[in-house]
């Protein structure tokens, strides 16, 4: 059965679009906030989402990057915005389809299976660098076969840095990836990179994982061999 997640915060319309794929043969699951969409994608795994932009809580374009960072599932993205420019937008920044507002359920549920007929579903692989393994969809992260703890920024740092490995990252880019919808300066990037150093058992002075390249940004790579 087909599991979409529909993002959207208004009741009415995210209701009677919930009605109409569970009555369509689809496991159906709703949210009003960009937020709890986030926190269902990464526990849910859907096979598609139907993503509104006006949320409550973030941009539906910040989410689409979030959701795009960790996973290709398809997004649905249902617009009030209908201008050529904008679509166009959208599409870059990862959408794989948008509806303009106002729209009806029958056209969602087309849009859908279009989607699902083109055979994407959700990313799960874990990234492995060494002996680091992260899974982004499961927001899991180990060391040497034992459990990372890690706060929620502290996973989102690694995370990111982790689908970039062996590139030099900037603070400014971590900030902007990590942090999109907060005012934040670069030592706040410092403060994480350093509790999650203390989390891979390294230091700044002595990087196993997190090499700075001074005056440039953090890198994340495998530790070097001994006697290489």
């Amino acid at each position: 059965m087909p599991q979409v997640l529909v993002i959207e915060d208004d009741q009415d319309v995210r209701e009677a679009v919930g009605r109409l794929l569970v009555a369509s043969g689809h496991d159906v699951r709703l949210c009003g906030t960009a937020l709890d969409g986030l926190h269902e994608v990464a526990a849910w795994q859907p096979h598609v989402v139907v993503l509104d932009l006006g949320l409550p809580d973030l941009d539906g374009t910040a989410v689409l990057r979030r959701i795009r960072a960790t996973s290709q599932l398809p997004v649905l993205v249902a617009t009030a915005r209908e201008q050529e420019s904008e679509m166009i937008r959208l599409l870059r920044a990862g959408a794989d389809d948008y509806v303009v507002k106002p729209y009806s359920a029958e056209q969602i549920e087309a849009r859908i299976a279009a989607l699902l007929r083109r055979g994407a579903g959700p990313v799960s692989a874990e990234i492995v660098v060494g002996g680091l393994v992260v899974n982004p969809m499961a927001r899991t992260a180990s060391l040497d076969g034992a459990a990372l703890n890690l706060s929620r920024r502290e996973f989102d740092l690694l995370a990111h840095l982790a689908r970039h490995t062996g590139t030099v990252v900037t603070r400014r880019q971590l900030l902007k990836e990590v942090w999109p919808s907060e005012s934040h300066s670069a030592e706040t990037v410092d403060v994480h990179l350093t509790w999650l150093r203390r989390k891979l058992g390294e230091r700044a002075a002595a990087p196993r994982y997190l090499h700075t390249v001074r005056g440039v940004g953090i890198r994340l790579s495998p530790p070097e061999e001994p006697g290489g």
